[in-house]
């Protein structure tokens, strides 16, 4: 079967700029689906190191997403959070809502097996969080929790309070969801997180999970995780060097600084997970309609190349920022 239609997809075309460009759809082997896009995440943090040009030469073929076009710097076509409709495929995927690590684009044919339909009780609007759950995921997998520890999550972007909540839910667990921004408490309220500034936050914690993209909020979770405590860092900077206070207490202390990146599964649970089964398992916790705070706006596809500068650029407060579809007026 061949697909005759055109896509559009937005493609980063140098630094700091984006377009929308036309591509021809491949044709539909067996085994392939026709994906209608109804929706789109984007994923701020990592998007904007993208879309800036900021993407270390070392990292580039371990940062390539799964249906990448492109190779970075640029010209590059990126993102991985699309929730659309099977158009075309096999008949068990017929006409159901899947999500797939895709590029912002309106249209595509991926194989079959890339896509997850959506549980039960998990609406569209809110599956594209699959990808920044799954992150959350394997930072609290990366951290190792144990009932009744003390846990700091500092930044209360998509990633940080997606990981304070899932903490908040493990029996005896103390989290305080830590950020600079005082509008962040309303959200760490919707979530049911303890929310403080940094002059509040409590010292001596077990476990301190840094998710703030910016060097002071590491260097803070330094500064009040207890003896032999464990801090992981789950942001990228990119190109940018980070500077830390590593004499003194962190050796008296005998801190453990450790990194946690969801393009590697925890070696403990490799024997018996895959992404695919992690991703099932992202999915399935969106159930809670609670998350739907996590989104601070939407907007049409069409207006992403301008709507970039200003999502992508150092003063943006957006948490995930929803873009919506064409396919809707038809589905």
């Amino acid at each position: 079967m061949t697909v005759s239609d055109n896509a559009t997809a937005f493609w980063v075309t140098h630094p700091g700029h984006g377009e929308l460009r036309q591509e021809v759809l491949p044709a539909l082997d067996e085994g392939d689906v026709l994906v209608h896009t109804l929706y789109s995440g984007i994923s701020r943090g990592t998007e904007s190191l993208v879309f800036n040009a900021r993407v270390p030469e070392s990292e580039f073929s371990r940062m390539r997403a799964p249906f990448q076009a492109g190779d970075f710097p640029t010209p590059v076509k990126y993102g991985y959070a699309s929730v659309g409709n099977v158009a075309q495929g096999p008949s068990h995927l017929q006409n159901r809502r899947v999500f797939c690590l895709y590029p912002h684009q309106d249209q595509y044919v991926v194989p079959a097996t890339a896509v997850l339909p959506l549980p039960d009780g998990v609406p569209a609007k809110r599956a594209v969080l699959a990808a920044n759950m799954e992150t959350a995921i394997n930072g609290v997998w990366d951290a190792e929790p144990v009932l009744g520890e003390r846990i700091s999550v500092i930044g209360a972007g998509v990633v940080g309070a997606l990981v304070a909540y899932l903490c908040s839910r493990i029996p005896g667990v103390e989290v305080q969801l830590v950020d600079i921004n005082p509008a962040r408490e309303a959200l760490a309220k919707q979530l049911d997180v303890p929310f403080c500034l940094p002059a509040q936050a409590r010292e001596a914690q077990d476990c301190v999970i840094h998710a703030s993209g910016h060097p002071d909020g590491l260097r803070h979770a330094l500064s009040i995780a207890g003896t032999e405590g464990r801090i992981i860092e789950m942001s990228w900077f990119g190109e940018s060097e980070v500077t830390l206070p590593l004499g003194g207490a962190f050796h008296s202390q005998r801190l453990t600084l450790r990194g946690s990146q969801v393009g590697q599964l925890p070696p403990k649970l490799r024997p018996r997970w895959d992404y695919s089964r992690r991703l099932n398992l992202a999915l399935s916790l969106l159930v809670d309609d609670r998350l739907d705070a996590l989104i601070s706006g939407e907007s049409d596809f069409d207006a992403m190349p301008e709507l970039a500068t200003q999502l992508f650029s150092p003063g943006s407060t957006a948490l995930c920022h929803r873009l919506r579809y064409p396919a809707l007026s038809t589905q």
